[in-house]
């Protein structure tokens, strides 16, 4: 730090907490702008210890710094999860499926890094996530596995994350 900004400081702590009240899609965006400036912080240098307080389990809190050092490539393995904002060809529970998603693969520690999509449409889907490892794309009743851009087949709504799970937990046997 002191090379950067000339402060001589044994401990720089880059934190957020969360204003009180319930967690509101506006206190969330507060918090992903502190997210980036965080990033934007400790990609330069300044910065050797995170903290992050939100008005959520404190797992969540655990979760979020882990993904702000994910982000920088501070912090090997884990998951990198994409999915689509929902359109009007979304057919399943794309908000609902994203969460039990990061909630199955979690506890879950692969060893490199794992990009994981789950899009609302098998029209735009695989296309718009095609650099993802594995994902799932949205369809009537059901939806479409895909791996490393290659279709693994279409499944019932209630196995897709059944069949999810057991794909990254292939492709991290193999890392």
């Amino acid at each position: 730090i002191q090379a950067v900004t000339g402060i001589d400081s044994r401990a720089t702590i880059l934190g957020h907490v969360q204003r009180g009240g319930s967690p509101s899609v506006r206190d969330r965006v507060c918090a992903s702008e502190m997210g980036y400036a965080a990033v934007d912080l400790l990609s330069q240098g300044i910065g050797d210890t995170i903290r992050v307080s939100l008005t959520e389990d404190p797992v969540q809190e655990v979760r979020v710094a882990n993904d702000i050092l994910s982000l920088l490539d501070l912090k090997e393995g884990g998951w990198d999860f994409v999915s689509c904002p929902t359109c009007g060809r979304t057919c399943i529970d794309i908000i609902g499926l994203a969460r039990k998603v990061e909630d199955a693969l979690l506890p879950l520690h692969p060893a490199k890094k794992i990009k994981v999509a789950v899009m609302g449409c098998a029209v735009n889907g695989p296309g718009e996530a095609a650099d993802a490892d594995l994902g799932i794309a949205g369809g009537s009743d059901g939806g479409l596995l895909f791996a490393h851009g290659e279709k693994i087949g279409y499944y019932p709504e209630e196995e897709l994350l059944d069949r999810l799970v057991k794909l990254a937990r292939e492709i991290m046997a193999g890392q």
